[in-house]
């Protein structure tokens, strides 16, 4: 798909499009002409991402698929393709939950289990299904929502750093393997985002109150981070990192290591006091 823009006119898939990014995502390229199939795992909020994009003249499907389950994804598959009456060439693996404020050894089992599940196997589950698809088209684009957790590795957020950084270490493998067949590939690697992670995460009340602040003092909108990553996508870049902070992590995990590791401990000794 070289030399054309992979977000204008897409036929789309996107995960987790019931509120915040994915649903900016399905609105955005709604708006870049595409049509769009919203998938969440609750029909209702789906069908309000897609009800918006209706009424504004776009087309849309609501779907409703647990990414943590592969013959749901499967479906969604199967089920996008009749709706299009042809291929997707454009997948955002956007589903994903929110868990912290605890440290390793305290969250329990099922916690962990329900974070890969969401957060990892669904991503694995999305690129699983679709890539091959794209590779046989030779066009398209995949999205994967990770978060600057996946390199940051922030105390006491243990299942939430693993799953993103198993997401970020996918895209890197996803983005050389489909190298010269066409197919775009973008991580997409923010900070603080207003949506309803922390909300309907699994964090305990007075870290979940702390997050809630912090998103909503210097939280971006999801909008504009997703028109970042888009115009990203059609660059064909991998790395989207869309906040100053997250710029700031990157260069220092990569350029300081130690330092940055003792950074990161007293702030879990001061978290824990």
């Amino acid at each position: 798909m070289f030399g054309k823009k992979v977000s204008k006119g897409a036929a789309a898939v996107i995960t987790g499009a019931g509120s915040g990014i994915g649903r900016a995502f399905a609105l955005e390229l709604a708006r870049r002409g595409g049509r769009v199939v919203c998938a969440d795992i609750r029909q209702e909020t789906a069908q309000a991402t897609a009800d918006l994009i209706m009424a504004a003249g776009g087309q849309a499907l609501a779907l409703v698929c647990d990414v943590s389950v592969l013959a749901e994804v499967e479906n969604l598959a199967e089920k996008s393709e009749q709706w299009l009456q042809g291929p997707v060439d454009l997948v955002i693996n956007n589903a994903g939950v929110g868990i912290g404020g605890k440290p390793v050894g305290e969250f329990p089992i099922a916690d962990w289990q329900w974070a890969v599940g969401v957060n990892m196997w669904g991503v694995i589950h999305g690129c699983h299904v679709f890539a091959p698809k794209l590779r046989a088209q030779g066009r398209g684009g995949v999205i994967n929502v990770c978060s600057a957790a996946s390199f940051a590795a922030a105390p006491m957020m243990g299942p939430y750093n693993v799953t993103k950084a198993a997401v970020l270490a996918l895209s890197e493998t996803l983005k050389a393997e489909l190298a010269a067949s066409g197919v775009h590939v973008t991580a997409l690697c923010p900070t603080w985002v207003k949506t309803n992670i922390v909300q309907d995460g699994r964090i305990p009340g007075g870290t979940s109150k702390m997050a809630q602040r912090m998103m909503e003092w210097v939280g971006h909108s999801p909008e504009s981070v997703v028109k970042t990553t888009l115009d990203a996508l059609d660059r064909n870049r991998l790395y989207v990192l869309p906040q100053f902070d997250a710029r700031v992590v990157w260069r220092l995990k990569r350029y300081a290591p130690v330092s940055y590791n003792r950074g990161a401990g007293l702030i879990a000794r001061f978290m824990a006091s």
